[in-house]
């Protein structure tokens, strides 16, 4: 019984909420006040909307202005650098692959399995590690010998059906997240340092 009435009071306490709703909206509407509001808001809608024409001139701005960077250093207000990545995914991968990424005072190291177009991503697993200030700092052998320990101990933690097929070796994608410039897809000369991080020994050659 007491359920009942809690039920029918919580019913009833909606009902005085809508029906107040109601009212209100009906005095606004009745006051002019609704339809000043409309009004204004009508006005900010067509101020802030960008028009379509506008959208495509911005971006066909930079466009321009990413082939003129890419083109020669200096040629553009965007700051532009080749990565030597020319292809996409065909989402027919299958197996077991490894990311690591370095952008920041936390590094993340990802497993995941594919399985191509019918089973796309079957299985992923990952782990943050924090970076120790000292090594922000230190000197590069320091701070990549602490990434690739962490590493080693995640690829460690491979459970069932989470190992690479026999005769096949694991690959690794790495994202490092700084200004470099490439001289092949897997390597390249660190121009400076960001986000917290000073290595002098660094800076110039560094294998990717």
């Amino acid at each position: 019984m007491g359920k009942v009435a809690v039920g029918a009071t919580v019913i009833c306490a909606a009902a005085v909420c809508a029906a107040a709703a109601l009212v209100v909206r009906h005095r606004m509407k009745c006051s002019g006040r609704w339809a000043k509001a409309m009004a204004i808001l009508k006005d900010m809608e067509e101020k802030c909307g960008t028009p379509i024409g506008k959208l495509r001139q911005v971006a066909d701005a930079m466009t321009v202005e990413m082939h003129a960077g890419l083109a020669s250093e200096g040629g553009s207000k965007l700051k532009m650098l080749i990565s030597y990545v020319d292809n996409l995914p065909t989402g027919d991968e299958k197996g077991l692959y490894y990311a690591l990424d370095l952008g920041g005072t936390n590094f993340r190291v990802i497993r995941v399995l594919l399985g191509g177009q019918e089973g796309r991503v079957v299985k992923q697993e990952f782990e943050e590690v924090s970076i120790p200030p000292h090594l922000m700092t230190g000197s590069s052998d320091d701070l990549f010998d602490y990434i690739a320990e962490a590493l080693a101990k995640f690829v460690a933690t491979e459970g069932e059906g989470l190992h690479v097929s026999p005769g096949r070796q694991r690959e690794l994608g790495f994202t490092f997240s700084f200004p470099v410039r490439q001289t092949s897809i897997s390597s390249g000369n660190l121009i400076k340092w960001t986000k917290g991080f000073s290595i002098e020994d660094a800076v110039n050659p560094i294998c990717l």
